[in-house]
């Protein structure tokens, strides 16, 4: 897939120029974070979970539509929180985890059918807040088609506030060796 480096540079300018007035503070747009992240493999992750593409997962394009990439994530990322132990994410668990934001990475179209491996390792923890890092591979590829890093919330639904990270997530996060 060829990225024009140059266009997105444009982007990054036009984003600059239109929240200059309000005072938000945009970073830059790098290509490093995504050359970074295609270069992941498998054995990058702590989780993985074999996905098969649906008929209904296409868009009028004919490829997976990119929503549903997001819906494959989340499957398999409450499986990997099965996997530590917290059983099913409920709104009565104590803790419970609510999803704080994303940063999402397309570097290729899938078609139906396909068979995906979406894997997943807890990237960072801080005190009330954890990343995954997670990645989408197609069957016989080395290097994901999609990545994304979710923040993930630690939270008490019932007072409505934050609470710290379990010794579960914390002591699964990744460290390089």
């Amino acid at each position: 897939m060829y990225i024009d480096s140059e266009y997105f540079e444009e982007i990054a300018l036009e984003i600059k120029r239109v929240y200059k007035s309000s005072g938000v503070q945009i970073p830059p747009f790098t290509l490093n974070g995504m050359k970074r992240y295609r270069q992941l493999t498998r054995n990058d992750f702590d989780h993985e979970m074999v996905i098969e593409t649906r008929w209904g997962d296409m868009d009028s394009l004919g490829h997976i539509n990119h929503a549903k990439y997001l819906t494959y994530m989340e499957t398999a990322r409450v499986e990997f929180y099965s996997s530590l132990g917290f059983g099913a994410i409920r709104l009565a668990q104590n803790p419970s985890m609510i999803l704080g934001g994303m940063n999402i990475d397309y570097f290729s179209q899938i078609e139906h059918p396909s068979v995906l491996s979406v894997c997943h390792r807890i990237n960072r923890v801080g005190s009330n807040s954890f990343d995954f890092l997670g990645a989408i591979f197609q069957e016989n590829q080395a290097h994901p088609c999609f990545t994304g890093i979710f923040k993930m919330i630690s939270f008490d639904y019932k007072s409505q506030k934050t609470v710290e990270v379990p010794a579960m997530i914390r002591n699964r996060c990744w460290h390089d060796s």
